[in-house]
């Protein structure tokens, strides 16, 4: 019976993450068709677009974990079902995301010159700087969708920012074919090709959730007649003061996985073709994760806004279970087609690349080894992440994230990494090490909070 208190909320769980997960899916399986696309044209090709969105994953990470502040103040609104409030966050959220968008756009814009001087391969740097220029200004329209999806996904209407995703995917898919091949009567663009694909695929993400939820009546009141420039400090220091750790905390994990790519790029173009495919992969599993963490944050912030402290650590309980049985299965998965999966990246047709696929291959079927075991310790501490989030919980968890990646995980990396060391398995090994380092702290802060909330109420 014990158990059944926390099993008997999977199915709702699900509900509430599957569009979460599918939405997210549909941003990996992009980047999976990308590199496919991209690796038909060769190594460096493929090492291009992993160091250009190396740059974008950092961008990105700061805008969409900014974003996530919106979710919890909007659930926490609607359990109170206070209108003025929910729509007053949504607002100032949106305006904040607009600002963040075009900052983070010039941001990455300048940095370009950074990759000279990064003992990065000049090939790969030579493909990958016309890539970055269209790809980052993608990023004012994704970081606006964020707005939407965040605000969305507190309403607990989490099916209408897949609908946009899977939209904006097909989009970016078909766009992807014609220009990187120059299909149709289309100029052969190669890799620019797949930079307009995403670009024009993020704008028309925009336009379609904010028709969907203009066309709700749950939605309409909220996403109309919305007076932008009108705004309030408060509200804007409330955002701030939870989007900015929230960015921060998300900037440090995809930051070490940045890392990875850049340390797997002074082995040389095949290790970070290799390191490329693994993160592809292992990004799969992760938006999964990913799924779970919003539905937490979206039923601890209902939980908090009705005060009902006992539910809310339930409710989490079984969120938490449920994250382990899948990041479980993961695990079986690449520990038995580890050797089968990177080789879908890869032309073995092409005979002139024919030793450095061999051998991207064979590092990548490594590094798919670690991933499997860090499935479960990646699961877990994105998952409470997400629970704390819902409690308002921002600045230790940020602390803890920054030591756990940084502190633990970047060194071992660092050390692990050298070509005379274990090269882009030791860099691997510092993920496994800085992942698991968060999910037991995290882990510890949430029971900490949960247990003194009940005990004090």
């Amino acid at each position: 019976m014990h158990f059944k208190n926390y099993t008997k909320e999977f199915r709702y769980n699900w509900q509430l993450a599957a569009p979460v997960m599918l939405g997210m899916l549909g941003h990996s399986f992009v980047s999976f068709v990308d590199n496919i696309m991209v690796g038909q044209l060769g190594t460096a090709e493929l090492a291009a677009v992993s160091l250009g969105n190396s740059f974008m994953f950092i961008a990105m990470s700061l805008g969409i974990g900014f974003s996530t502040a919106i979710t919890p103040l909007t659930a926490e609104a609607d359990a109170e079902e206070n209108f003025e409030k929910g729509k007053s966050a949504f607002k100032h959220g949106l305006f904040l995301c607009t600002v963040l968008g075009v900052s983070l756009f010039l941001m990455v814009f300048f940095a370009k010159p950074l990759m000279y001087l990064m003992k990065q391969p000049a090939e790969v740097v030579k493909l990958a700087i016309p890539y970055l220029d269209f790809v980052a200004f993608s990023l004012i329209p994704l970081i606006v969708f964020q707005g939407f999806k965040q605000f969305s996904d507190g309403l607990s209407m989490t099916k209408y920012p897949m609908y946009a995703t899977l939209l904006g995917n097909i989009a970016n898919v078909i766009l992807n074919y014609i220009l990187i091949f120059g299909k149709f009567g289309f100029p052969e663009l190669g890799i620019v090709g797949a930079a307009y694909g995403t670009l024009a695929s993020r704008f028309i993400m925009v336009w379609h959730i904010w028709y969907l939820l203009k066309g709700k009546e749950r939605s309409k009141a909220y996403v109309t007649n919305i007076k932008f420039f009108v705004l309030e400090n408060l509200m804007l220091k409330k955002i701030i003061n939870l989007g900015a750790p929230s960015a921060m905390q998300m900037f440090f994990e995809v930051a070490i996985f940045t890392a990875a790519i850049w340390l797997s790029g002074t082995l040389g173009k095949n290790p970070q073709a290799a390191n490329q495919i693994a993160l592809n992969l292992s990004s799969m599993t992760f938006m999964v994760a990913m799924g779970l963490s919003v539905a937490a944050m979206i039923r601890v912030g209902n939980q908090k806004g009705l005060q009902n402290y006992f539910e809310l650590r339930r409710i989490a309980y079984s969120i938490f279970l449920f994250g382990i049985i899948l990041a479980v299965g993961f695990a079986v998965l690449f520990f038995t087609f580890n050797n089968f999966l990177p080789k879908i990246y890869v032309d073995f047709d092409d005979t002139k690349n024919l030793v450095d696929n061999t051998e991207v291959i064979e590092i990548a079927s490594k590094l798919l080894i670690v991933a499997a075991i860090f499935q479960i310790s990646d699961s877990i501490q994105v998952i409470v992440l997400g629970a704390l989030r819902g409690l308002q919980d921002v600045k230790i968890p940020t602390i803890i994230t920054f030591f756990s990646y940084w502190i633990i995980g970047f060194p071992i990396s660092w050390f692990l990494g050298e070509e005379d060391a274990y090269g882009s398995f030791g860099i691997w090994l510092g993920l496994l090490g800085g992942l698991t380092t968060a999910a037991i702290l995290l882990y510890i802060r949430f029971n900490y909070l949960t247990k003194k909330l009940i005990l004090s109420n």
